[in-house]
């Protein structure tokens, strides 16, 4: 039997998710959690082969931080000497998400709209290991594709991250402490950034990325 985690913050995705599943004979749902912070404490607790994970959690409480799944796969992976899977299943497929995902020890990365029996694939092979690529909808293998055609203009994971923090209105030096970069590596990389969008500007930076599906 595949045990299977649900994460999620809102409760009718995981319902939505509990439904299709346990249509499976092999499948069963052992939890709910709707925070990543919740997610890693339950994968930790063990009984679980496969974490079904969203990426963005809604706000916890005032002032603190909310963590977000692509930060919980990769503590489950960093704190587990077996971790369960973790198979990506959102509704974001910017590059910033997919990359952060994928980094992070994803195995596969589905959007919520694909088809039941897709998903329901997917967690048998990530779960029994015959996975000879990672299970990903295909517009997420379409973007990476993307990239792999022209790396010039792609950003790395870090841009990534750096221009992310610029579009939520972050200072260069509030970048560095984030980051744990230096605030002359926080502008080299704005420079590289600005060199491969074409632009001049964090505020064009941001809207060409918006506009590309970066952020």
């Amino acid at each position: 039997m595949i045990r299977v985690l649900l994460a999620d913050d809102h409760e009718i995705v995981r319902l939505g998710l509990r439904a299709v599943l346990e249509d499976a004979d092999d499948i069963m749902v052992v939890g709910e959690v709707a925070t990543a912070e919740a997610a890693i404490a339950t994968a930790q607790a063990g009984g679980v082969d496969v974490v079904l994970m969203d990426l963005r959690f809604g706000a916890g409480a005032e002032g603190a931080r909310v963590m977000t799944g692509a930060q919980a796969t990769a503590e489950i992976n960093a704190a587990m000497e077996t971790p369960p899977k973790v198979l990506v299943v959102t509704n974001y497929d910017t590059d910033a998400d997919i990359l952060g995902a994928i980094e992070a020890g994803a195995v596969g990365y589905l959007l919520k709209d694909a088809p039941p029996d897709e998903l329901v694939a997917a967690v048998r092979s990530v779960a029994l290991g015959e996975v000879e690529e990672q299970p990903m909808s295909a517009v997420v293998r379409d973007r990476l594709e993307v990239r792999e055609r022209t790396p010039r203009t792609s950003l790395t994971p870090r841009e990534l991250e750096v221009l992310q923090l610029v579009a939520a209105g972050s200072s260069n030096r509030e970048i560095g402490h984030e980051l744990m970069l230096s605030e002359a590596t926080v502008k080299s990389h704005l420079v590289h950034i600005y060199d491969k969008l074409g632009v001049r500007s964090r505020t064009s930076a941001v809207a060409s990325a918006r506009e590309l599906g970066l952020l």
